[in-house]
């Protein structure tokens, strides 16, 4: 009796295992064949600025020959930064050195000192770039503080905004593509969104294969499939009519992905640019791991549990726009995939077992392609047998990223790896 009903129990769970990972087998294997299919001329970002770079922008240069006449194109780049001293001055420079687009253009670099008690603010302007300082102990995290950027722009002219993390670095070529891109037509666009060279363990090095598919191949595949690629928080633009049009009142754990889904609903599209990139750095600290890991998931997963009801009503209307956003939502993060579907494939139930087999393999298939399309080496190759201890130590993570997805959760910052230890990262709301 007791085996009976264990063998009844798994082929529940295999069965239910399956059943949560179709969705996002189906969109792993849809977004990674489309990702490898090539259209037109492959195009690669440059990449990060090196050390030549750095030391050439500590030259003194002559200040750049304003065009005649007012400017055609105005840009403006919001860097939302709370107590970032380590990173702003390298990544307004960065910014600074990038390429600038056309003559007529312009360019502007606005940072969004927000509720910092550091040498953000004075750091940002000595780099040369404008200062908002922006004050609310109660409002607290990046959502208000793109919100409070925006509303001080908006009014002042500015043809389209970009936003770009405090610990990033940009192709050279950033503002040309960005300018291209927007003036040519699109409402809303996303870079590459790639990792910075850190001193890589193997866990970093699975991570930063994971983001590649997460940020490059998914996004990559919904282009070629005309379909809306995406916000990632960093290394996006935005037309100044998209966001009178939208409003950004995102303010959650995951406010790119809640902005996002508020352009889809309203019929709009985000381009991928996949000929720039922002590279931002990933931290390497296991304290600081989880406190983006958590962030991130949980955050996601109470986005699931907020906007998934309204997706399905809107697809059963007929927005079937919003279908691709919803079968996202119900992919479950890639090391949690993985752990059901060896559930489904350990289970005494056939088409349980197969679906779990073939789960698989697109799994695999999904990382080839993010190593292929993000240029990676042989090396990513083989770190990906050392996937199960990741997926084991992603488990242990189920309460933090639980605790995460609690309404009103605290948004906590990510420690820098340049940033000393501290007892205790600054929490914010």
């Amino acid at each position: 009796m007791i085996l009976f009903l264990l063998l009844l129990l798994l082929k529940a769970a295999g069965g239910l295992a399956a059943v949560i990972t179709l969705p996002g087998s189906l969109e792993l294997l849809t977004m990674s064949v489309a990702a490898l299919i090539p259209r037109g001329p492959r195009a690669s970002p440059p990449g990060p600025p090196t050390w030549r770079a750095a030391v050439a922008a500590m030259v003194p240069r002559s200040p750049r020959t304003a065009p005649p006449g007012p400017p055609t194109w105005r840009a403006a780049v919001v860097v939302p930064a709370h107590n970032e001293q380590v990173t702003i001055t390298s990544c307004v420079e960065s910014l600074l050195r990038a390429d600038r687009p056309a003559p007529g253009a312009s360019v502007e670099i606005f940072v969004v000192a927000d509720n910092c008690t550091d040498d953000t603010a004075r750091l940002a302007a000595l780099a040369g770039a404008h200062v908002l300082e922006r004050t609310n102990p109660v409002e607290r995290g990046k959502g208000y503080a793109l919100q409070y950027a925006f509303a001080h722009l908006l009014p002042l002219g500015y043809d389209c905004v970009i936003v770009v993390d405090a610990d990033s670095l940009v192709a050279a070529n950033f503002h040309t593509s960005m300018a291209k891109a927007l003036r040519g037509g699109a409402q809303a666009v996303q870079s590459r969104y790639l990792v910075r060279s850190v001193t890589e363990t193997m866990r970093s090095r699975l991570m930063r294969v994971a983001l590649l598919g997460f940020n490059l191949v998914r996004p990559l595949g919904r282009d070629h499939l005309q379909l809306s690629c995406g916000i990632f928080g960093n290394g996006f633009g935005l037309r100044s009519e998209t966001l009178l049009a939208v409003p950004y009142s995102a303010t959650s754990l995951v406010e790119d992905l809640e902005y996002h889904l508020s352009l889809v609903r309203s019929g709009r599209r985000v381009a991928f640019l996949n000929d720039t990139a922002v590279y931002a750095e990933i931290p390497v600290k296991a304290r600081d791991i989880k406190t983006q890991r958590a962030r991130w998931e949980g955050g996601r997963l109470r986005m699931f549990v907020t906007a998934a009801p309204s997706l399905c009503r809107d697809v059963l209307a007929g927005h079937l726009r919003c279908l691709e956003p919803l079968i996202d939502l119900l992919l479950l993060p890639l090391a949690f995939h993985v752990m059901l579907l060896a559930v489904a494939i350990a289970a005494p139930l056939p088409l349980a077992r197969d679906l779990g087999i073939a789960g698989a393999f697109i799994v695999l298939l999904h990382l080839v392609a993010a190593i292929v399309t993000g240029g990676g080496s042989w090396g990513d190759f083989l770190v990906i047998v050392m996937a199960p201890f990741y997926v084991l130590w992603k488990v242990m993570l189920i309460p933090t990223l639980l605790r995460s997805a609690r309404p009103g959760e605290h948004w906590i910052r990510t420690g820098r790896n340049a940033e000393p230890d501290s007892p205790k990262p600054p929490v914010l709301r």
